[in-house]
């Protein structure tokens, strides 16, 4: 070949990948099922520096923000909240900034012990919650403040071990709602408040025992009342506790066709115990309580995006709720949804399902308060480059809004963990705080995550009781006041209108 034809034919070559380079996708090009890729002249100009975020700060800066840090007198610890409510990225977002909004849930609590009650928080979530992960961290603190102990609601037949009790069934038929091609679903809709249940026809058992996982919080060990909710049960149907504590102690009921609660309290704490079921019934759920005060239930949904209430039957959930005494339920999606979302118009179509779910959650429970977790970070390689899901802080924020005008309180968990990237960083963090899916936490990790979900939470709690000791306009005026003005009168400290304040204090 003569040199000139090798020099045209090397510049052509150039052009043409110069060409790619100018005009190929971003993205990629589809062909057939595969994407064919190639460097571009878009991306490189559109691309960005890898965000890196210092998990180790992030983490730091979290617990920080809940730090009362000037709360010598009652004026530091008004300043120290009405700065929390108003700018605290970290804290639980309140419905029209509503401070008040969990008080009524507060007082119930705090009555719970003198009044022999326990009152539950239902925690419906996908796979982050699986194990009763993060769960686990809240009901541990709750019931160190108001009282109450054990591993609380389990279903009848348990798929996917947990760390706060060990269990087993024999003769019992397991239906679900929600799940793989593998699981069993019934031939109606009562699925109770687990969305699943466990047929019994004939005889079956339940057996629990108390929980030997390193990551058990001691709370969870203490089982002194177990009860069972179930419906649908024959004529004569009979469920017998056999436990250390306790002889063999058979309720009988009679038919009935609606929700029932049989419960055992019991003289002593048990480590372990068999329920013994003869005749047929649903059984939605076994309750492993500890004296009056607050249980938090645990429902990981694995691959639920959260669109799945109202397919349970709503007389079903209705008397199940008020049986239960349940007040707050938490709802902790968006993570499922995000692979199926192509831009915003997905994005406000899942918004449409969330607020029918909440709605009739909502019905079905109407002496609850609610709580929506928004989704963690979750890791995509783009080009050989980890990062954020596109699509993800969109739709974080767009459950935030969703949230706030549904009545429902909104805890940012994406924001928390550092934002975009951060899943990139808790994966490489040493030890890691999640696993190398991109998705789902460690038990580490989901222990950072649930201690400051409970902190935000209590932090309502602390300011619920310091406004006890304040009058109520006094704590309006000073939320409302102008930050500019507040540091002003913070120099006058003697000033008598904060007086009322001072009385009892340093």
């Amino acid at each position: 070949m003569k040199p000139i034809k090798t020099l045209i034919f090397i510049f052509s070559i150039m052009l043409l990948l110069v060409a790619g380079w100018l005009f190929f996708p971003a993205d990629g090009l589809a062909l057939g099922g595969l994407t064919l890729r190639f460097p571009s002249y878009v991306e490189e100009l559109g691309q960005d520096e890898e965000v890196v975020v210092d998990v180790d700060a992030v983490m730091d800066n979290v617990k920080k923000s809940f730090e009362m840090t000037c709360s010598e007198t009652m004026y530091d610890s008004l300043v120290f909240f009405r700065d929390y409510l108003k700018g605290n990225p970290n804290r639980i977002y309140l419905p029209d900034d509503d401070y008040t909004f969990f008080d009524t849930l507060f007082a119930q609590f705090e009555r719970a012990q003198a009044e022999g009650m326990t009152y539950r928080v239902m925690h419906y979530g996908d796979s982050q919650i699986e194990m009763d992960r993060i769960s686990s961290v809240l009901r541990q603190k709750l019931q160190e403040l108001f009282g109450g102990s054990g591993p609380s609601m389990i279903p009848a037949i348990q798929t996917v071990a947990t760390i706060s009790v060990s269990q087993r069934a024999s003769g019992l038929k397991r239906y679900t709602l929600y799940g793989d091609s593998t699981t069993r679903r019934a031939g109606h809709n009562r699925y109770g408040v687990m969305s699943q249940f466990g047929q019994v026809t004939g005889e079956g058992s339940v057996s629990f025992t108390q929980t030997g996982h390193s990551q058990a919080f001691e709370k969870a060990k203490e089982i002194s009342s177990v009860s069972v909710l179930l419906g649908r049960n024959s004529q004569g149907f009979t469920a017998s506790l056999r436990c250390d504590t306790l002889k063999v102690e058979p309720k009988t009921l009679n038919a009935n066709d609606s929700v029932s609660l049989i419960t055992w309290n019991l003289p002593a704490k048990v480590k372990k115990g068999t329920i013994q079921f003869k005749g047929n019934a649903e059984i939605y759920a076994v309750l492993l309580d500890g004296g009056a005060g607050v249980a938090l239930d645990n429902a990981a949904l694995r691959g639920c995006s959260g669109n799945i209430f109202t397919r349970i039957n709503e007389a079903v959930l209705r008397q199940s709720f008020h049986l239960l005494d349940t007040r707050l339920i938490i709802l902790q999606f968006g993570g499922n949804r995000m692979p199926g979302i192509a831009g915003s118009k997905n994005i406000a179509s899942y918004m449409k399902e969330l607020e029918r779910q909440i709605s009739y959650l909502r019905q079905v429970a109407p002496h609850c308060t609610f709580l929506f977790i928004g989704p963690a970070d979750m890791g995509k390689s783009y080009n050989g480059k980890m990062g954020t899901w596109k699509g993800l802080p969109e739709l974080n924020d767009s459950l935030r809004a969703m949230s706030l005008r549904n009545d429902v309180a909104y805890w940012d968990m994406f924001h928390v963990m550092g934002g975009e990237g951060s899943m990139v960083q808790w994966v490489k963090h040493q030890p890691p705080l999640a696993g190398p899916d991109y998705v789902h936490f460690t038990f580490r990790g989901a222990q950072e995550i649930g201690a400051d979900l409970a902190k935000s939470f209590t932090t309502y709690y602390d300011f619920y009781k310091l406004r006890q000791r304040v009058p109520n306009e006094e704590v309006i005026d000073f939320v409302n006041r102008d930050r500019s003005l507040d540091s002003i009168m913070r120099l006058r400290r003697n000033v008598p209108h904060y007086e009322p304040w001072k009385k009892g204090m340093k």
